[in-house]
C-alpha cells in the first residue's frame, strides 16, 4: 500500500514538473475543457469527467470558487475521485491559478454561447474568457460534435496559417 502511494506521488510531482517546465510526456498532460453555463465556469482536466458533465449537467466531486471568474462567475473545477481531497496539486488548478505554465503540448476546448473554443495556447485561452471574444480564429460552421460551429483560435504568430494540427486534434477527440 505504501509503495502504490509513493508511486502515486512521484507520477503526481513528475506531471507538475513537467507542466511547468513546458516539456510532457503526453498530450492528455494538459488537456483543459471548459464550460460556461448559467453564470459558471466549469473546468475539466479529465476527458470522461467532462462528458460526464456534459451528458448529466453536473459533477460529483468539485472544487467551487464563488466569483473568481472574470465576469464575477462562480468557477467549478470538476474533479476526479482520486484528486478530491487534494485540489492544490492538480496541475490545471495550479495552472489556472499562474503557479504553473501550460506546455508546448496544451490543449483546451472551451464550450460557450453555442460555439466551440478550440486553443493551443493558454493565453489565448485567458483573452477569449476575459473579453468574449478571440483577437485572431480560423472558423469552421456546423463542423462540431452537435453541429456547432468550431472556432480554432490563433494569435499574432500563427493568424496566417490553417490550423490544420489543431483541427486534426480536435477532430480525433471528438470523433
Amino acid at each position: 500500500m505504501l509503495k502504490k502511494i509513493y508511486t502515486l506521488l512521484a507520477t503526481m510531482l513528475m506531471l507538475s514538473a513537467c507542466a511547468s517546465t513546458g516539456s510532457s510526456s503526453s498530450s492528455d498532460d494538459m488537456s483543459i475543457y471548459e464550460v460556461h453555463k448559467k453564470g459558471r465556469i466549469h473546468v475539466f482536466y479529465d476527458r470522461k469527467e467532462f462528458k460526464s458533465f456534459m451528458k448529466v449537467g453536473e459533477t460529483t466531486f468539485r472544487l467551487t470558487r464563488i466569483g473568481a471568474g472574470p465576469k464575477g462567475e462562480t468557477m467549478e473545477f470538476g474533479l476526479t475521485k482520486k484528486d478530491k481531497k487534494k485540489p492544490g496539486k492538480v496541475a490545471a488548478i495550479k495552472l489556472y491559478d499562474g503557479k504553473i505554465k501550460a506546455g508546448d503540448d496544451f490543449y483546451a476546448e472551451m464550450y460557450k454561447n453555442g460555439r466551440i473554443y478550440v486553443f493551443n495556447n493558454f493565453k489565448d485561452m485567458e483573452t477569449v474568457r476575459n473579453f468574449g471574444h478571440p483577437n485572431y480564429f480560423y472558423m469552421s460552421v456546423g463542423t462540431g460534435p452537435k453541429g456547432e460551429t468550431v472556432v480554432y483560435v490563433l494569435n499574432s504568430k500563427n493568424k496566417k496559417k490553417k490550423p490544420v494540427g489543431l483541427i486534426d486534434e480536435f477532430k480525433s477527440r471528438n470523433s
